[in-house]
């Protein structure tokens, strides 16, 4: 058998069944809080320029758009998951060379899965596919360094899932993989520099092609059978070799993932903690005047450097876009020293060129630490130490946040999330039945969950 055969064999005999409990509740958290995130990028420009696209360009009602009305299923898996992605606030996988977000294949798998009426259960094991074949990759052929995105391994993720979700056989799965594994070699370059829109809707495309991809192969049509070993194949072209036996994978993968407490670049969680820390000291002494700072120093770990640091990935004191800000180390702790939070109004253009924030994030240093790279990425050490010009130091360090490993989400939590988030688009009781259908997804059809996402918009927005 091919690689991929094997791959897609495991997908095959993914069965809910096999799922701990504990993992159960955990997808049901992380599809709580991917939905509310979504839900929480309605009105945002570039969401709302993709919805209008969408509409105009039509597709069957299979699936259906979260705010109301439906498209193909690959359209459907495509605005969905730029909604997901838009915030930059969803869930993440930290490996050594590698960080990725599981939670982008929810919209394909949303999609995928409401085609063929599936059940709740089918929906969380085609979930929990994704989530195992989007970090198993990250952890062994990571492409970061070589110049690719995340999203390539994703490509294989998504179509792994969107082919569980649909009933795809073990031959069908395999070629969709092989199908969407080829054809989605995503640059670096999406997170490099200037950044622009297409930050946020890469893995949006690789949910839309994974779910095109599946759907392709519904009909017959075949991919690379060698699309991971073969001549100039993934490993000879990209990655370097690896191996997986996937014959001794489970579907647990979802504990191994992270969700962010600020809505910020996942590296930056810690660094964050940390300068509102700083800032709830100060209250009672001195409010956080950027002309009475020297100095803001960040000592963090050598991968946050490099992404959001001003490190390998560019400048990160020159910020004027959301895609820029979300991506800025210096912003992001400028920001949390003066508001105290991360939020989506962080985010808002005002925010981003204000006076205060733009002088403050040009006094942010940022440096790597050795001993910090070492304990990433079963910690994520950071240190801030805001010096004032009358020689005052404070200094704050943390390891972790609330949402790491070693302080997991919990429902609660996620519902608060997803009450704050979604507020603006769904009252208390749209929310709530939103919330109870998620919480009983093994028991009910997806369509339980997403006829409650095709009511969501400003008329069943919460009341001022």
């Amino acid at each position: 058998m091919t690689e991929v055969e094997n791959l897609a064999r495991f997908v095959d005999d993914a069965d809910y069944s096999t799922l701990s409990e504990e993992a159960v509740a955990q997808l049901k958290i992380r599809v709580l809080d991917t939905i509310g995130v979504a839900i929480g990028a309605s009105d945002a420009e570039p969401m709302v320029a993709i919805r209008l696209l969408t509409e105009s360009l039509g597709g069957n009602a299979e699936s259906t758009l979260i705010g109301g009305g439906t498209s193909s299923p690959d359209r459907a898996a495509f605005y969905n998951a730029a909604l997901s992605r838009y915030l930059d606030f969803m869930d993440s996988y930290l490996a050594p060379g590698e960080t990725n977000h599981p939670s982008d294949n929810l919209g394909a798998v949303l999609a995928a899965a409401e085609r063929t009426h599936a059940s709740g259960r089918e929906f969380l094991t085609a979930l929990a596919v994704a989530y195992q074949v989007h970090t198993r990759l990250a952890d062994i052929a990571p492409v970061r360094a070589k110049g690719f995105d995340h999203t390539t391994q994703g490509a294989y993720a998504v179509a792994a899932a969107a082919s569980k979700a649909l009933g795809l056989t073990a031959e069908q799965t395999a070629n969709a993989i092989s199908i969407a594994g080829t054809a989605n070699n995503a640059l670096r370059v999406t997170r490099t520099g200037d950044l622009s829109h297409w930050k946020g809707l890469a893995a949006p495309q690789v949910a839309k092609e994974g779910t095109h991809a599946a759907l392709l192969a519904s009909v017959g049509i075949t991919g690379p059978a060698e699309v991971f070993e073969g001549n100039k194949g993934f490993k000879d072209s990209i990655a370097g070799d690896f191996t997986i036996d996937w014959a001794a994978e489970d579907l647990e993968s979802v504990h191994r993932t992270i969700v962010k407490k600020h809505n910020a670049e996942i590296h930056s969680q810690s660094a964050i903690d940390a300068a509102i820390t700083i800032r709830d000291q100060l209250q009672g002494e001195a409010a956080i005047d950027p002309t009475a700072i020297r100095e803001v120093r960040v000592t963090t770990f050598q991968v946050a450097y490099d992404i959001i640091g001003g490190g390998e990935e560019g400048d990160k004191q020159h910020i004027r876009l959301k895609e820029e800000a979300d991506h800025s180390l210096p912003y992001m702790v400028a920001v949390a020293l003066l508001d105290g939070e991360v939020t989506p109004d962080q985010y808002d253009p005002e925010r981003i060129i204000a006076d205060d924030v733009q002088r403050l994030l040009r006094l942010v240093r940022v440096q790597p630490d050795a001993d910090y790279s070492d304990r990433f990425p079963a910690q994520m050490p950071s240190r801030v130490e805001v010096e004032h010009t009358d020689g005052t130091v404070r200094s704050v360090e943390t390891r972790s946040y609330r949402g790491f490993h070693t302080d997991p989400l919990t429902w609660d939590d996620a519902l608060s999330k997803f009450h704050r988030l979604a507020a603006r688009f769904a009252n208390d009781d749209l929310r709530g039945r939103i919330a109870t259908a998620i919480a009983h997804l093994d028991e009910h059809p997806i369509t339980n969950v997403t006829g409650l996402l095709a009511q969501v918009g400003p008329r069943h927005a919460a009341k001022e």
